[in-house]
């Protein structure tokens, strides 16, 4: 009745006088606010009128006590209220603030609770051991790392660090961590005299967020060695962060040892740790470990179902995972779009072709979830599978694009060396207003490099400015790659100077100026390399090898080879090929035999060159048995492998073994190309078979280019056939009106021959089409 009584006024909206019987402190309301169960919100405001009606609304203890319930029934206008009528007679309440604070970081309002923190300090009332973990706190929850700073300094300015409160301490190690600043946090946990579990935690899951899994993993064990009171024993959310650590390493031996203290300390029952080892054992395809994690799950929800069905595909057992999945759906758990993503990037890594495009279809008849994130898998999938046109119709036709589809586009053509297309979609994407990736941005680079198209890398070079990722060693890299293709080799050294520097720098700059004709400034920069300590890659290799051939150095080709010898690079077969191929063009034709002898696997480039090398240096007849020997092993012979032995014919005037190689090119489903009957042309040219020669150039295939023509035409020159030059030589002249050579050579036959006349009438004509004689020049 007399609860009724008080709230009646309240309810009218008068504010009637206090009852007398209140004057003293209100013992039944207090009894009522702090002992009774609250149960409804209507409950809490017939409280809160019997506190206003005795005329204690601004008592800072009912205050708060008010302005917490408030926030419990998500009431934060109604709580603000209570805290606005309490704090003008109490404006230096520490505790009143606080509540205040704690009201809006639980419903989630970081952003107004750290405004009420600064108002607090602006009001002249301390921040105490509660006040600074809510506050900083709520600053790592917005990533507010400026804010979280001066909270920090404001703690230390009222000497709530570093010896006073483990829980301020604790909060700052949080807020670091969480804002990227691993090391600082770091530092306040060194400079913290007491630490609990909750600070070891902090900066345990700091480091795991930050992708420090080493770091986290020291510091568990750490905490293990110096754990053998209450409040530093590691708890389940310590252990979870640890198992979290062990699955981004891969470490499956850690996180074993892990579970068994799990078992051991009785923390088996906790859900969320048996989560997390699942998704280990899923990570670390531990099939029958996860199994038995899985079957232990009282609660199974749709990330458990995601970890199961993707360790039985990244296994190979896909009808199982499959089957799981139905299991899935038949429990009630809903197939989401994170699940599907999961399945399709497992099928790209084991490279299920099969597999990926089935689940494709399984997406598409049960009608689930067409997610970015779904989209940007298939995508990927395709990509990684050389799909190009199913991933550019899945990239078509699906309306939900974002910046990784864009990218994941632009990467797949990059690959497969649609350059064009690459920076049509690059083009696109800008002007679409999303955002570039440092993957299609080296991608786009590279494009660019292919295509020699020095504007638009330079472009792109502005671009990457533009956003910041100039520095990036990866998009240098590139960029040296990229002007040292165009011959802008001045600018390729700039970025090189101004960045830093890894093998690939290196590799890059080293390729440039060998591609050039730069041979001796190639060795150059290889030794600053060796003297600047970074260790050469097999790349490296290869291409001072290719530099050694030029100049030639075999002095350094040798060391090169001991080098391989001392190292694991000796059963690289492209580096074994290379030097195969060095040894070969500086006339050491035992030695390259015996490396290509020693070699323990070889693939139809180590016998191209070997072939190659017998040939440029005459031997046709050893060329012949390295080919005959090729057939033997198994290993299909290509068109550069028929191209060096018809060389080597040619050098060496094997006509009717050079027939017979031509011939078997059919054998072989080999067509020839221009290179191969400029070969053959040759070889019957200058063996004095030239009317075959010039029927082989008529009955051609493909429409013959100047090369063929001018080959011929040298023939006629070496028997002197002025009869078949002239025929000849007006082929070459439409094919190629202004190369001298061909010119040249028709002049030769003409004087040899005594027609002065024609010579004269040559030489007009060279006049008349403003054809000039190259000048020579002489080495000496």
């Amino acid at each position: 009745m007399l609860l009724e009584k008080l709230c009646v006024p309240l309810r009218s909206g008068l504010l009637l006088r206090p009852y007398r019987a209140f004057s003293q402190p209100p013992h039944l309301g207090l009894h009522l606010l702090l002992s009774s169960h609250t149960a409804d919100l209507r409950s809490l405001r017939r409280h809160h009128g019997l506190l206003v009606a005795a005329g204690h609304s601004a008592n800072p203890f009912f205050a708060a006590k008010l302005i917490s319930l408030y926030a419990v029934f998500r009431r934060p206008d109604a709580a603000l209220r209570v805290f606005a009528a309490a704090v003008i007679s109490n404006p230096r309440d520490t505790f009143l603030w606080n509540s205040a604070i704690k009201s809006h970081f639980s419903g989630g309002d970081f952003r107004l609770a750290l405004s009420h923190y600064s108002r607090m300090l602006s009001s002249g009332a301390p921040p105490n051991e509660f006040t600074v973990p809510m506050a900083v706190s709520a600053s790592a929850e917005l990533l507010d790392l400026d804010i979280g700073s001066c909270i920090h300094g404001s703690a230390t300015k009222f000497g709530l660090l570093p010896e006073n409160s483990v829980g301020v301490g604790s909060s700052l190690v949080y807020m670091y961590s969480k804002c990227g600043q691993v090391g600082d946090g770091f530092r306040v946990f060194d400079e913290m005299t007491m630490r609990d579990v909750v600070a070891w935690t902090a900066l345990i899951v700091g480091c795991v967020r930050n992708g420090e899994s080493e770091m986290a993993l020291a510091c568990l064990k750490e905490l293990h060695q110096v754990a053998d009171h209450g409040d530093e024993r590691l708890n389940s959310r310590t252990v979870e962060a640890g198992v979290q650590a062990c699955r981004s390493l891969g470490g499956l031996r850690e996180g074993k040892c892990l579970h068994g203290f799990i078992l051991k300390a009785g923390m088996e029952d906790f859900d969320s740790l048996k989560s997390s080892l699942l998704s280990m054992y899923s990570k670390c395809e531990c099939l029958n470990e996860a199994v038995i994690v899985f079957q232990a799950l009282a609660a199974r929800d749709v990330v458990s179902w995601t970890a199961m069905v993707v360790v039985h595909i990244r296994k190979g057992h896909i009808i199982e995972g499959l089957e799981l999945l139905r299991k899935m759906q038949d429990s009630g758990v809903e197939t989401d779009g994170v699940l599907c993503s999961c399945i399709l990037v497992s099928f790209r890594d084991i490279g299920s072709v099969c597999g990926g495009k089935g689940f494709h279809g399984i997406i598409l008849r049960r009608n689930y979830e067409l997610s970015p994130s779904v989209v940007n898998a298939l995508i990927s999938m395709y990509c990684k599978f050389e799909m190009l046109h199913l991933a550019r119709k899945v990239f078509d036709i699906m309306g939900q694009l974002d910046a990784e589809s864009w990218n994941s586009m632009i990467f797949g053509c990059g690959k497969m060396g649609l350059d064009i297309e690459c920076l049509d979609l690059f083009r696109e994407m800008l002007f679409r207003g999303f955002d570039s990736d440092l993957n299609s941005l080296v991608t786009v680079t590279s494009s660019c490099s292919r295509l020699m198209a020095l504007f638009l890398g330079r472009s792109v070079h502005c671009h990457t400015i533009k956003v910041a990722l100039d520095g990036d060693i990866s998009i240098c890299n590139t960029l040296v790659g990229m002007y040292g293709q165009c011959g802008r080799l001045h600018l390729a050294r700039r970025i090189f100077q101004q960045t830093s520097k890894d093998v690939i720098t290196w590799n890059a700059l080293i390729a440039a100026y060998a591609r050039l004709g730069y041979s001796n400034a190639a060795l150059s920069l290889f030794y600053q390399m060796l003297l600047g300590d970074v260790r050469p890659n097999s790349t490296t290799l290869i291409t001072m090898l290719s530099v050694c051939s030029h100049v030639p150095a075999i002095n350094l080709g040798k060391w090169i080879h001991d080098y391989v010898k001392e190292t694991t690079l000796e059963h690289d077969v492209s580096l074994l090929t290379a030097l195969v191929d060095m040894y070969a063009k500086c006339g050491q034709l035992g030695v390259s035999r015996e490396v290509f002898n020693s070699m323990p696997e070889r693939d139809a480039v180590s016998w191209n060159v070997m072939i190659s090398g017998y040939g440029i240096h005459g031997y046709a007849r050893e060329a012949i048995e390295v080919f005959r020997e090729m057939e033997k092993m198994g290993v299909r012979p290509n068109d550069a492998t028929f191209l060096a032995i018809l060389s080597a014919c040619s050098h060496a005037g094997m006509v009717n073994e050079g027939k017979e190689l031509f011939d078997k090119m059919k054998t072989y489903s080999i067509s020839p190309t221009l290179k191969h009957y400029a070969c053959m042309v040759d070889l019957l040219g200058r063996s004095g078979h030239l009317s075959e020669a010039e029927a082989m150039v008529l009955k051609m295939p493909v429409k013959p280019d100047g090369g063929i023509w001018g080959t011929l035409l040298g023939a006629c020159k070496i028997h002197d056939d002025v009869a078949m030059g002239e025929r000849v030589a007006r082929k070459a002249f439409e094919s190629e009106p202004e190369n001298d050579g061909y010119y040249i050579l028709m002049s030769n036959i003409y004087s040899r021959a005594g027609r002065w006349t024609e010579v004269e009438t040559l030489r007009k004509m060279m006049k008349r089409r403003g054809v000039t004689k190259r000048v020579g020049w002489s080495a000496t």
